[in-house]
This record gives structure tokens, C-alpha cells and sequence, in this order.
């Protein structure tokens, strides 16, 4: 299942995509999924078609995990990092909840 995350990334606004596990600081690329900004509109600079993208972490200012709209409001943070979900949850019926804090730059 996708993890939800907002990207920060150096000298950049920041972008949403969706993650297939929490990320190892141990790799060199962050992997996503279904990049976009953060208001949902395509970034300029991706080609059409495209579906996996790699950001080096030297690029990588931080990154918020969001909590999945399917996965329930009772997890535990751990189980939000480790994308425990279960079937029998209920959904929230909208949007997404910060894990964390939330910065907005602009």
C-alpha cells in the first residue's frame, strides 16, 4: 500500500508522493510514486508517462509521512511508519492528517 508523504526538497517548493515503504536513510534515492505539487497539479518538469521517480537524498530537506485517508485514526505512529493497515478500519472521509508539523513556505 502507498505511504502519502510531502517532500521537502533544497532550493525547491515542496512536492507530494506516495512512498512503498518508509524510507531507509541508508539508500541514496528516495523512491516515489505519483508526484505532484502540493495542490494536486502536475510539476512542469516530469514527462508524461512516467510513473517511478528517484531523488537523490542530498536533495532531500525532510520529509512528512502522512497518514492515508484508508487507514484508521486509532494506529499508532509506529504502525504508520511501518504501513500497517487492516482491512476491517474504518475510512476517514477526507484529506489526510500531518504526522508531525507542517511548514508551509509560501
Amino acid at each position: 500500500m502507498a505511504i502519502p508523504a510531502i517532500i521537502h526538497l533544497v532550493g525547491e517548493d515542496a512536492i507530494y508522493g506516495e512512498l512503498d515503504e518508509v524510507p531507509n536513510p541508508t539508500h541514496r534515492f528516495l523512491f516515489l510514486r505519483n508526484v505532484r505539487k502540493k495542490d494536486g497539479k502536475p510539476l512542469g518538469y516530469l514527462m508524461d508517462g512516467a510513473e517511478v521517480f528517484l531523488y537523490a537524498w542530498h536533495k532531500v530537506t525532510f520529509v512528512e509521512i502522512m497518514e492515508n485517508v484508508s487507514m484508521g485514526s486509532t494506529m499508532s505512529h509506529a504502525q504508520v511508519g511501518a504501513g500497517v493497515t487492516s482491512a476491517n478500519q474504518a475510512a476517514k472521509p477526507a484529506g489526510t492528517t500531518v504526522l508531525g508539523f507542517f511548514r508551509d513556505d509560501e
